[in-house]
């Protein structure tokens, strides 16, 4: 098996991914179950051969387009969900929306060729905690499997650097047109929101703030509900998109 899914070619001088604050900093007792869909046989193989050879993650099953993860999703209530963008009958974007509603519990990595903008910002709305492209190495994709299971987002950085652009481009736009005003958040609560739009886990957000780790958590799932949004990335989106966090 090759070391990689493709040549290493990232939108980041660096390589890896771009990831943002973890939910939980404890060791992880359980395996990681991981549900793997693609509607190439060959490359769930590959990935399968990939992350059996890592303790701590257990591939529990398998899936070949988006209706079929549904099910497997339902039946198997896995961790983590590898799935492809583009695939018959049902595309994965599409499926992520009713694998929220029978798996909520589910955090869903795409993986995916797709470099298109419009790819990235559909999968982020519809419940995505990744975007990553299949040009990672193997050892890539075990490492984003545990950091999403641990809470935070990964995406690739050729990715990240366009949702930079978005974002730049959605503030642009505020300036021309008057918003609905946003649900109200409290002053603590928008303190938290700033401090997670810069990147920072709930741990650090709790020594900024002098609260407790479990404080943190509660204010975010608070912010979440009250927007309406699914993660911490859109969570991103929002701050950038309300200016209450201004990229320079």
């Amino acid at each position: 098996m090759a070391d990689s899914f493709g040549p290493m070619q990232h939108g980041d001088a660096d390589g890896g991914t771009v990831g943002m604050g973890p939910d939980a900093d404890t060791p992880r007792k359980e395996p990681i179950r991981v549900l793997v869909v693609d509607d190439h046989a060959l490359f769930r193989r590959g990935l399968e051969i990939v992350l059996a050879a890592e303790e701590d993650i257990q591939v529990v099953g398998e899936a070949g387009d988006g209706a079929e993860a549904v099910e497997k999703a339902a039946d198997l209530l896995p961790d983590i969900i590898l799935m492809d963008v583009r695939m018959p009958k049902r595309g994965g974007i599409e499926a992520c929306t009713s694998i929220k509603e029978v798996a909520p519990s589910a955090k869903i990595i795409m993986l995916t060729i797709s470099d298109e903008e419009a790819d990235l910002y559909d999968a982020i709305k519809a419940g995505a905690t990744g975007y990553l492209l299949k040009e990672i190495s193997t050892d890539e994709v075990a490492t984003a499997i545990r950091a999403v299971a641990d809470g935070q987002s990964q995406i690739s950085p050729s990715m990240a650097s366009k949702l930079l652009t978005e974002f730049k481009s959605m503030i642009q736009r505020t300036d021309e047109r008057r918003l609905v005003p946003a649900p109200r958040l409290t002053d603590r609560e928008l303190e938290v929101l700033k401090l997670v739009a810069t990147g920072m886990n709930n741990r650090d957000i709790a020594k900024a703030l002098f609260i407790s780790e479990n404080t943190v958590k509660n204010h975010v799932r608070n912010i979440l509900e009250k927007l309406q949004l699914h993660s911490r990335m859109e969570a991103v989106v929002y701050a950038m998109r309300e200016k209450i966090l201004e990229i320079r």
